[in-house]
């Protein structure tokens, strides 16, 4: 894929993830009504085997180089250990600029702002007072913030200054998260999850471009994969915001985690200001 359509490439996947994630369970009911729950499991099978075997069918075709890439920081290509290539992953993303700052933003991301996901049960339940149907409304909102997120960036595409975006989602992220955890007004939080949902899917995409953007080829399945081993600070931080929760309250645990992820942004943008300027 040419790299000028990469962030829309991205953006349109997550519209596409988006979109099913809405229809996906009005579908699944309706197949379970028609057809039962066993009836339900075989149509998804038979969707992943179809999936499967179109995903096998594609062919690799003109490679495109990774742009703004540091050829200095680029180790001499050969064949290596399993091992060596581990290492060698780790060695190109640290050395690498926007790599770097894409990790990092996405780590920080995972470990303090995402888990909040983990108590919104209590907030609906205890908090809010709206129950099932709340949360529901809840999880709506939040996916249709995450939809016209991912039409943004499918539609604006290169001309997103994806540096300042990338860190500057992140610290809105935390700072919504703050005034989430203070609300006790419902249509308010409804609100608050509509831009939770805008700020998740703007930051996580244009990690991602920035990630393969400025990964070479040999590299851009290693730094993706460090990508994709950020969900082990979300396990990480599920148990922190389970251990404040029980000792400060639902409310301080996701509004003191909230805080946190935005003030790693702040610091991030003081220590490195070049990172304002990725594109």
């Amino acid at each position: 894929m040419p790299p000028a359509y990469l962030t829309n490439a991205i953006g349109l996947n997550a519209m596409i993830n988006n979109v099913s994630r809405s229809i996906g369970p009005a579908l699944a009911g309706m197949l379970i009504a028609m057809v039962g729950t066993g009836g339900t499991y075989t149509v998804q099978a038979v969707f992943y085997l179809l999936a499967t075997v179109w995903t096998v069918q594609l062919r690799p075709a003109q490679r495109f180089s990774a742009v703004g890439t540091d050829a200095a920081s680029i180790p001499t290509a050969c064949r290596e250990s399993f091992g060596r290539s581990i290492i060698e992953g780790w060695k190109f993303s640290w050395r690498n600029m926007a790599v770097r700052v894409g990790l990092l933003t996405v780590m920080f991301a995972e470990l303090f702002i995402v888990p909040f996901t983990t108590l919104l049960p209590v907030f609906a339940r205890d908090l809010l007072v709206v129950g099932s149907r709340g949360q529901g409304l809840l999880l709506t909102a939040m996916g249709v913030g995450a939809l016209c997120s991912a039409v943004i960036i499918a539609s604006a595409g290169q001309r997103l200054p994806r540096g300042l975006f990338m860190l500057g989602s992140v610290l809105l992220y935390g700072l919504v998260l703050v005034i989430f955890a203070a609300s006790t007004w419902f249509p308010l939080s409804l609100v608050m999850m509509v831009l939770v949902g805008l700020c998740h899917v703007h930051s996580h995409a244009l990690v991602q471009t920035v990630i393969q953007s400025y990964s070479p080829s040999d590299y851009c399945g290693r730094t993706m994969a460090l990508f994709n081993m950020s969900k082990i600070m979300m396990i990480m931080g599920s148990m922190l915001i389970g251990t404040l929760s029980s000792l400060l309250g639902a409310r301080w645990a996701v509004a003191s985690m909230g805080a946190a992820g935005a003030l790693t942004m702040i610091v991030m943008l003081m220590v490195m200001p070049q990172a304002r300027h990725i594109r």
